[in-house]
């Protein structure tokens, strides 16, 4: 069953669509009512989740726009106002149900199942094959009594071959029909669900396959008299590895709902929390000096609306109240020429009151990924002994044992002796005549087996350019944290004891580059970051990726030009490329696959998807080169 979310608030759309896909719905997100209306002309769903206060298009006008032009699709509003007069209007502009905010999971998945049930009032619920039985308003599978943990995508294919028994669907088919329009992935994908899911019908004890493979033409519902003369092959265990969503899907999704709403509550107390209370505060500074900023307050309205459903999602309902109360009253402020001091006073107090109510939450920081390199040594060769001695202290938690020298006399005697599984090296000394370069030239012709990471003050092209062109690893400024260098270090040696595969990422915010590599070193990928695109062909050349990752939007040159580029190209026309963008309308990922694009992954879903995304399209082009090898 395919949803379509539209809700303004990042962090709501976040938490709905993780908890929505616990229980096996496929769920797209849109952030605004424009977007909200075009997905939903465009695209097939069986129901429509839409928030009432949107930009562009409210949720109303949204709704009311969607029936006219003639949308049967259930819909099922929210708002954070509980209003009699609001939730009648939702009904008139053609709405099926409504929901107050904060929104309980289970609540609205019983709602939605009631939907689905008013929807399918003509058809039957329970679908059956031999002693398989399917129930759509439980979503449950069973084989003679017994439960079947299914994916998603297994229970969507599962369903759509037994509501249309005598249909053959293409492998295309089923990916229109079961994956939403955001995944886009291969049509080995459909092959890998359809294994997995005759694996599980096996393993419960089916003894026919009830999905008929119809050579050349895809897929159907095998008939009860037939029998499957390919049986002997299900002996065979898989041999893809099943993935960590897939695992994580055998959970109860209630308990999956938990983690999730955990997890999504650290990250939005550390990014997001912080800088509405700041808001709210220059609001309350703002007010006495009479000098009306409308604009201040109705941004600070709308972040109290945001804050007062967040809140509740969380199950923080105290603050919830004290948020909705919030906005309230600046509603009221902002249609008055003067601030009554007990309005005020009051406002203080509520402020007061939610950073209370918020700070005694508990808070579990985040673990950072951590990567199982055993105790190395580190060469530092700089000058600088503060630095560097506080780089030595700091080393011990990440147990890397440092030696620190000054000139390189006495580096080149202890390179000999004992070298270092990894050298921090400055290019330029205070007070010595003393090069850099030169010493690394040395290494490069002698000792190229280890990597060096060049750790300086200067910011010149030049020497990252000489670095590069001498073997250097990794190139940092001195104005970076100690954290920085010693996870750098890290990086250097996985990269080094790792098998690697090269990986280029052309995109114009650092904090995304950092974040992507972040992801993917663990996974023993060798990683190339580029931030100017002006500089993409000449990296490109330089490091011959074996996969490349694009953003859209860049100064000069775009994405799709820079795909454009790859593909004319004889050398780098099979390179597979793959697009990381915050955007999700359907004219912008038409232009993206047009262009040659091989994948397509939302920044919102990039933790998630992305390291799946990059092992699947590396894993599909090892395989078309040994077929093509292969071909006599």
């Amino acid at each position: 069953m395919k949803i379509l979310v539209v809700e303004d608030d990042d962090l709501n759309a976040l938490l709905l669509e993780k908890a929505l896909k616990a229980y096996k719905y496929q769920i797209e997100i849109a952030n605004d009512g424009q977007s909200g209306l075009e997905l939903a002309k465009t695209f097939e769903y069986d129901l429509l989740l839409l928030d009432v206060m949107l930009p562009k298009i409210d949720g109303l006008n949204l709704c009311r726009q969607l029936r006219l032009e003639g949308c049967q699709v259930p819909i099922l509003m929210m708002t954070a106002i509980d209003s009699t007069n609001l939730r009648v209007m939702g009904i008139e502009v053609g709405a099926d149900d409504f929901l107050v905010k904060p929104v309980d999971i289970s609540e609205l998945v019983a709602r939605i199942r009631a939907l689905q049930r008013r929807e399918r009032v003509m058809t039957s619920t329970v679908f059956s094959w031999e002693n398989l039985q399917l129930d759509t308003n439980i979503r449950e599978v069973t084989y003679n009594n017994k439960s079947l943990h299914l994916t998603p995508k297994e229970y969507g294919i599962l369903e759509l071959l037994l509501r249309n028994p005598r249909q053959t669907f293409s492998r295309s088919a089923l990916l229109d029909s079961v994956w939403s329009s955001f995944e886009s992935p291969g049509e080995e994908a459909v092959t890998t669900q359809i294994k997995g899911l005759r694996q599980k019908l096996k393993a419960v004890g089916m003894t026919k396959d009830l999905i008929e493979t119809v050579y050349g033409l895809g897929y159907r519902l095998r008939e009860h008299e037939k029998q499957d003369s390919t049986q002997r092959s299900h002996n065979h265990s898989l041999n893809k590895t099943i993935s960590h969503t897939e695992l994580l899907e055998k959970h109860k999704a209630e308990a999956e709902v938990k983690t999730v709403i955990k997890r999504i509550w650290e990250e939005f107390r550390e990014n997001r929390l912080g800088e509405q209370l700041k808001l709210f505060e220059r609001v309350l500074a703002h007010l006495p000096t009479g000098n009306r900023d409308s604009q201040l307050l109705e941004q600070a309205q709308i972040e109290a609306h945001r804050l007062a459903g967040t809140l509740g999602c969380y199950g923080l309902h105290r603050g919830s109240e004290i948020a909705r109360e919030i906005e309230i009253l600046l509603q009221t402020l902002n249609f008055e020429k003067q601030c009554p001091p007990l309005q005020l006073k009051k406002l203080e107090k509520l402020i007061t009151s939610l950073k209370k109510i918020l700070h005694q939450q508990p808070s579990t920081p985040a673990t950072p990924p951590t990567f199982k390199i055993p105790s190395a040594r580190v060469l530092i060769i700089d000058d600088d002994t503060v630095f560097t001695e506080l780089i030595k202290v700091e080393a011990a938690t990440w147990n890397l044992q440092v030696e620190i020298v000054t000139n390189f006399t006495t580096a080149s005697s202890i390179m000999t002796q004992r070298p270092p599984d990894v050298i921090l090296l400055d290019l330029t000394f205070s007070y010595s005549q003393d090069n850099g370069f030169a010493f690394l030239a040395e290494i490069a012709q002698h000792q190229s087996e280890i990597p060096v990471i060049i750790f300086t003050a200067s910011n010149q092209f030049r020497y990252r350019v000489e670095a590069a062109r001498l073997g250097a690893h990794i190139f940092l400024q001195k104005s970076v944290s100690i954290d920085e260098v010693l996870f750098a270090v890290r990086t250097a040696l996985h990269q080094h004891t790792t098998p690697k595969a090269k990986v280029m990422v052309v995109d114009d915010d650092p904090i995304v580059l950092n974040h992507v590599k972040t992801l993917l070193l663990p996974w023993g990928f060798n990683v190339t970051t580029l931030q100017h695109p002006q500089q993409f062909w000449k990296v490109l050349e330089a490091t011959a990726p074996k996969l490349l990752i694009l953003d859209i939007e860049m100064p000069d040159f775009n994405g799709i030009e820079l795909c454009q580029v790859v593909r004319q190209d004889s050398r780098w026309s099979h390179l597979p490329v793959l697009f990381l963008s915050v955007h999700f309308d359907a004219k912008i990922v038409h232009q993206v696959y047009a262009a040659g694009a091989d994948d397509y992954v939302r920044k919102s879903l990039m933790a998630e998807q992305l390291v799946t995304r990059v092992l699947n399209r590396l894993e599909r082009t090892h395989r078309q080169k040994l077929t093509v090898h292969q071909t006599p």
